[in-house]
């Protein structure tokens, strides 16, 4: 069974909060208010898990608005998704994957539409091969069910065990993180330059960015099948560290001998595993 890897869309495949605060300063713009304002829209806004209905609202009362509250969510939405991007080393990353035979999918929590509006826009349905949004859906991350969900859509033999080879790349750790330990898979936590603060749970590994976070997998799984064939038959990758270079799986030790990690654009190889491990 060829491995999957799925990514959260908003702040790990495109850059989410850059189109939002686009369209704060817009918003402000128009309106001949404070520009300074960009950071009680940015503070209030929580990276995105703030209702937006709840927002344009609080938006509406801080400056006595008369507009529609629909028509300022249209143009929420309108807008953000016209701002939204995908960098260019973010594409070929996933390129990459691709050609090392990985299966690629998308699973997102948010409304449907939108979220396959950027999508669409940024060209990465072309990329993966299934995409599943919460809303249609029904479950939202990190129910495992919605990852089950979108194995499937990725075209994965779910009867089987399809986890044993599968990673949940995102920078939300509720959703992303979570949802990956409570669905059996290996996960990827990128930080985005915060700390980690759960104590409950934790990422196999930890990238600085998407680039660096395919990396990481991909020399992962290299090392994976190196072990394979290194070790004796029965030995347990989920459950067993290592002998002589790892205290656990995905404690981010040193790349094993012969393994090289996959070279990905704007990613130095020095910052690959061995100096990038779970918080």
């Amino acid at each position: 069974m060829s491995p999957l890897l799925l990514f959260d869309l908003d702040n790990t495949l495109v850059n989410r909060n850059q189109a939002f605060q686009g369209w704060a300063m817009r918003f402000l713009s128009e309106r001949a208010l404070p520009p300074g304002d960009l950071r009680w829209f940015t503070t209030l806004d929580c990276g995105g898990y703030l209702d937006r209905a709840v927002l344009i609202r609080a938006a509406v009362d801080r400056y006595g608005l008369s507009e529609p509250i629909d028509d300022l969510l249209e143009d929420y939405r309108t807008t953000v998704t016209e701002l939204i991007a995908c960098p260019a080393d973010h594409l070929e990353a996933l390129r990459l994957a691709r050609t090392e035979g990985w299966v690629l999918g998308i699973v997102s929590n948010g409304a449907t539409e939108q979220q396959w509006a950027k999508i669409r826009r940024t060209g990465l349905d072309e990329l993966v091969d299934g995409c599943t949004v919460s809303e249609e859906a029904g479950c939202a991350k990190p129910d495992p069910r919605i990852f089950h969900l979108a194995a499937e859509r990725c075209g994965m033999d779910t009867a089987a065990d399809w986890t044993a080879s599968a990673w949940m790349v995102g920078d939300h750790a509720p959703a992303d993180i979570a949802g990956a330990a409570v669905s059996g898979m290996r996960s990827v936590w990128i930080d985005h330059g915060r700390s980690w603060g759960e104590t409950g749970y934790r990422p196999t590994l930890t990238a600085r960015n998407l680039p660096e976070a395919v990396a990481l997998v991909l020399a992962e799984e290299d090392l994976h099948r190196t072990d394979r064939g290194r070790y004796p038959r029965g030995y347990s990758w989920r459950s067993g560290s290592r002998p002589g270079n790892r205290s656990g799986p995905g404690s981010g030790g040193p790349v094993g001998p012969g393994v090289l990690p996959r070279a990905v654009p704007g990613v130095l190889p020095g910052a690959l595993p061995g100096s990038r491990s779970a918080p």
